[in-house]
C-alpha cells in the first residue's frame, strides 16, 4: 500500500488512543513467560512485533520466524536457550539476517547455554538447543545494542545469575533502566552503577495483575505534529505520564525545551499545546539515550530550518534498516542536505530547500515503521508527499494512518 497525503489539516483538536508501549509489552509478555505466566497483563500492543513474541511464547514450533521483530529475535535468543529440552531455530526476515547478534549468543553461550549459528556466523537464523543452566556472574559487550543487554538480565534470576558486568561504552541506557523496572514490577530488586549490574538472589515473584503504558514514542509524531500546525492546535493523547519506565519520555524535555511545546497533564494523559515563544534556531541533542526519537527530531529540524547536531546515532545502522542512510537519501529528495560525520552525528546547517514545493514526492520506506511516520509529519510541509509501502507502521502502530485520516490528513492510495 503507498499512500498520498493528499490534503494537510491547518490545525489539529483531538485526543489520540496511542499504541500500548512494545518496549514494555515484550518485556512484560517474556518476564511472565519465564515465571510461569501468572500475571494477568492488560493492554499488551497490538502491533507486528508484539505479536510475533505472543505466538513464538505460545508455540511449539521447532522453527520460529519473527519476520522483522528485532526485540523479539534478541529476547527470544534468550528465552528459548532456557527452554530445557526444546530445539529451536529462531529465524527472520532478510534484514534479520543481515542485524549482528554475537554479543548475546556469547554471552549466553559464556553461561552455560548451546547456541549455534545455522546461517553466516554472528547472525540469526540461530539453532538453539535449550538447557537450564547457571551462571552466577557474566560478562556483555555494551557497545552495540541495549536489547541484548536486556535479554541477559530477563534469564539472569532463572539462571542464578547476580551480577552482570558491561564491557565498554554502555549504549541506550533508558532501555535497560525499563529492563529493570518491568523486572522491579515481578520481584526483582537491583542495582545499576557504573557498568555493574548486581541482582538479588531469588526468582520471579509476579504480581496479580500488570498494565502496559502507552507509547511514548508513538507520541514523538503527534509532538511534531503540534509543531508544524496552527498555535491553536490541541492534540490530546491517552495513557502518557511523564513519571514513566520508557526513556522516550524525554520528548517532553526536547520539545519544551528546542521547539516552543508546552505539556500539560490532563486526566487521563497529557496535553500538547504552543508556548508562547517558539523554541529557539539550533539544537544540540546527544540522542544516545533515545535512538528511536532520531527520525521524528532529524525531519522535524530540517523542515524548520533549525541547525542542528545529533549525536550517539551509532545504532541506527543496525536497525530496521541503516536509518542514517535512510534518513540521508529520503532528506535530500525534499531538498534538505544532511550531513553525516564518521561517528554517525548529523549536522544540518539550516538551509531551507529553494523554489516551489514539488508535489508527489515518493519517500522510500526500506521497510521501516519509523521512517513512514517521521516523514508523514513532512506532509504538512509538502503536501502531496506519498508514503511507499505504508502499511509497514504495522510494526508499532497499526492505527497510524486511520489517526491521521480522524484529524484532517487526506489520505488515497497510489500505485508507483
Amino acid at each position: 500500500m503507498n499512500l498520498c497525503i493528499d490534503t494537510i489539516p491547518v490545525s489539529i483538536n483531538k485526543e489520540i488512543e496511542l499504541p500500548a508501549s512494545k518496549s514494555i509489552s515484550n518485556r512484560a509478555l517474556m518476564i511472565n513467560a519465564l515465571s510461569g505466566n501468572r500475571c494477568k497483563i492488560w493492554n499488551v500492543a497490538r502491533c507486528d512485533d508484539t505479536d510475533a513474541m505472543v505466538a513464538a511464547l505460545s508455540g511449539d514450533d521447532e522453527y520460529v520466524n519473527i519476520g522483522a521483530a528485532g526485540t523479539a529475535m534478541r529476547f527470544l535468543t534468550a528465552y528459548f536457550s532456557m527452554e530445557e529440552g526444546r530445539k529451536v531455530v529462531l529465524d527472520g526476515s532478510e534484514r534479520m539476517r543481515q542485524r549482528p547478534i554475537r554479543p548475546l549468543v556469547d554471552a549466553l553461550n559464556a553461561c552455560g547455554a548451546d547456541i549455534r549459528y545455522a546461517g553466516r556466523e554472528g547472525f540469526p537464523p540461530l539453532e538453539i538447543h535449550g538447557r537450564r543452566y547457571r551462571c552466577e556472574s557474566t560478562v556483555i559487550d555494551a557497545g552495540m545494542s541495549s536489547q541484548f543487554i536486556s535479554a541477559l538480565l530477563m534469564v539472569a534470576p532463572v539462571m542464578g545469575c547476580r551480577q552482570v558486568s558491561l564491557a565498554g561504552n554502555v549504549t541506550s541506557r533508558p532501555y535497560i533502566d525499563m529492563t529493570l523496572g518491568v523486572m522491579g514490577d515481578f520481584g526483582i530488586k537491583s542495582q545499576f552503577q557504573g557498568n555493574i549490574i548486581a541482582i538479588e538472589a531469588g526468582g520471579y515473584l509476579p504480581p496479580a495483575e500488570f498494565k502496559v503504558e502507552s507509547d511514548w514514542t508513538a507520541a514523538s509524531y503527534w509532538f511534531a505534529m503540534q509543531t508544524l500546525t496552527s498555535p491553536m492546535s490541541r492534540i490530546r493523547l491517552k495513557g502518557l505520564y511523564r513519571k514513566s519506565l520508557q526513556g522516550d519520555a524525554c520528548v517532553c524535555d526536547i520539545f519544551e525545551k528546542y521547539f516552543g511545546i508546552r505539556v500539560m497533564a490532563y486526566d487521563g494523559g497529557i496535553e500538547l499545546a504552543c508556548a508562547p515563544m517558539r523554541g529557539c534556531d539550533c539544537i544540540g541533542l546527544d540522542m544516545s539515550g533515545c535512538p528511536d526519537l532520531a527520525q521524528t527530531i532529524v525531519v522535524l529540524a530540517c523542515l524548520l530550518g533549525l541547525r542542528f547536531e545529533a549525536t550517539g546515532l551509532h545504532t541506527l545502522r543496525i536497525k530496521e534498516t541503516d536509518r542514517i542512510d535512510a534518513l540521508r537519501s529520503q532528506l535530500l529528495k525534499l531538498g534538505y542536505a544532511i550531513e553525516v560525520r564518521e561517528d554517525c552525528s548529523i549536522y544540518y546547517d539550516g538551509t531551507l530547500p529553494k523554489g516551489e514545493v514539488r508535489r508527489g514526492i515518493v519517500i522510500e520506506t526500506f521497510e521501516d515503521h519509523r521512517m513512514a511516520m517521521a516523514f508523514a509529519t513532512a506532509s504538512l510541509k509538502h503536501p502531496g508527499l506519498v508514503i511507499a509501502d505504508a502499511g509497514v507502521v504495522s510494526k508499532s502502530y497499526p492505527d497510524f494512518w486511520e489517526h491521521l485520516a480522524a484529524c484532517g490528513f487526506g489520505l488515497k492510495e497510489v500505485e508507483l
